[in-house]
């Protein structure tokens, strides 16, 4: 068994079915061990839920999803800046989970001992907060982003601008920010340190910094690559 089902209900941001799957591991040497979660549609190929809009049930209205088309030639939404690859974490976790391999499970049995990724896709306030909280119970820490908001003690709110990290800042959030150049981050926010940036001094699992105002600390900020897409 690789992963477990957590939920399985409504999304809080359009009410259309979605789920929340645990995986156990990642090759991801950014983050490091941690469990990771996956919230998808759990109707749609993850592929065609990005390009005709249908993802809004997990990401809300993240700028970071495109634009809907119904262009035959293309296999996602117009301008999708999202770092994440669907054809790997998404498609692979959401096949498994249509071909039953995952198992319905307890989030606090599952979260025990363990530093959890809230939102390796998805974004974690689609779902019930207990679902989060139980997660959490016994959990070794946590690191969770949504550009909706949510719970301030869980999250950091994703910020594309300045201006939204600033309005953040205003309502008690700390922020992951993107930014062009690490010239860019302000004197309440510091380089992530599991940047390239930064010489990758950490892992996500062992610094946590990521973990809402839980955590006494500075904002995060992180310079965007290439095509727009923050790496992580």
């Amino acid at each position: 068994m690789s992963g477990a089902v957590l939920y399985q209900g409504p999304s809080n941001f359009d009410g259309k079915p979605i789920v929340v799957i645990a995986v156990w591991s990642s090759k991801n040497s950014k983050t490091g061990d941690m469990l990771q979660t996956y919230i998808l549609r759990s109707d749609i190929d993850p592929r065609d839920a990005n390009k005709y809009g249908e993802d809004e049930s997990i990401c809300d209205q993240c700028q970071h999803r495109g634009t809907p088309t119904l262009d035959p030639t293309k296999a996602l939404a117009e301008g999708r800046t999202c770092y994440v690859n669907m054809g790997q974490g998404p498609l692979i976790v959401y096949n498994e989970f249509k071909a039953g391999k995952y198992p319905v499970a307890d989030p606090r049995a599952v979260g025990a001992g363990r530093r959890v990724r809230i939102g390796t896709y998805g974004d974690g306030a689609a779902a019930p907060d207990y679902v989060w909280d139980e997660l959490l119970a016994e959990a070794e820490g946590h690191t969770a982003y949504s550009h909706n908001g949510g719970d301030p003690r869980r999250y950091m709110v994703s910020a594309d601008t300045l201006a939204q990290a600033q309005a953040a800042w205003a309502s008690g959030y700390r922020t992951f920010r993107i930014v062009r150049s690490v010239g860019e981050i302000r004197h309440t926010e510091v380089l992530c340190p599991a940047s390239k940036e930064a010489g990758h001094k950490t892992t996500c699992a062992a610094c946590l910094l990521c973990g809402g105002t839980s955590v006494q600390a500075k904002s995060i900020a992180i310079p965007v690559h290439g095509s727009g897409a923050v790496h992580f």
